[in-house]
């Protein structure tokens, strides 16, 4: 009959076995990131943060990540579109400044299926298409069955060099973030877990643009996108009072799963 072994970690279905859990493994992929900040209304934004987190900042962060040659897809590929907000968890124990996501979309069943079991990042489903390139242009659109939801836009400037350059590279070098483990119980209302995962995450950048980045978003009926409309409508409703930074960059990023956990 089948065993659980305690130095392995399983995914479902789990009697098809699991991996011997290693504390040093890491998930590395290249990337291209578009990312277009902008200020907001805080108490419209408050309305999705969690009471046990605290907005930094009034702000939301919406990021494209064109992920290629990825290690644990065996050199595959998928696209994200990330949106988040600046929080801080203030624990017993834990004292954390991070990335809160309010929804992620992916493009891949697996990325979406790791994330969401193991450290509660909100993934979801939608098609992304790749970056359309026609420099200086760029250019992206999600959409779910067909339904486009959120065009993204950037039109690149010189490229960053020097200070500028550096600056990138420490705002991408730490981009933590915190998860939100919501396990339902089954048959009754209420969670039998609940809990908040700090993510670590790292992005070596080598090439960075500043430029002008814009957003549109366009919200969709129940009859097009039956359980996502409802978060479409929420972020759509967001004021944007002014982008205060647009960024194209190119690098790796490095996901350490193995050492994620539950803040306190």
């Amino acid at each position: 009959m089948f065993r659980l072994q305690k130095d392995s970690s399983y995914m479902m279905p789990v009697h098809f076995g699991g991996d011997i859990f290693n504390p040093s493994s890491k998930a590395t992929q290249q990337a291209t990131t578009l990312s277009v900040t902008f200020e907001t209304e805080r108490a419209e934004l408050e309305r999705y943060i969690p009471e046990e987190l605290e907005l930094l900042a009034p702000e939301m962060q919406v990021s494209l990540n064109q992920l290629t040659e990825i290690n644990w897809l065996a050199g595959g590929k998928y696209n994200l579109v990330s949106v988040s907000a600046p929080v801080r968890f203030i624990g017993k124990k834990d004292h954390v400044d991070a990335a809160y996501p309010l929804v992620i979309w992916e493009n891949r069943t697996a990325p979406i299926l790791t994330g969401r079991e193991q450290t509660g990042v909100p993934k979801i489903f939608a098609d992304i298409e790749d970056l359309h390139i026609y420099r200086p242009h760029y250019a992206t659109s999600v959409s779910y069955e067909g339904n486009t939801f959120l065009e993204m836009m950037f039109e690149a400037e010189s490229p960053l060099s020097g200070k500028d350059l550096e600056q990138a590279k420490l705002q991408f070098k730490s981009c933590d973030a915190i998860g939100w483990r919501y396990i339902p119980k089954v048959g009754a209302p209420g969670a039998d877990l609940s809990q908040f995962i700090l993510f670590p995450q790292v992005m070596e950048v080598d090439k960075a643009y500043a430029g002008k980045g814009t957003l549109r978003w366009t919200e969709l009926s129940v009859m097009q996108n039956p359980r996502q409309y409802h978060i479409i409508k929420a972020l759509a409703s967001l004021p944007v009072k002014k982008v205060t930074r647009s960024v194209l960059a190119e690098g790796e990023i490095i996901l350490h799963g193995a050492g994620a956990r539950v803040l306190e």
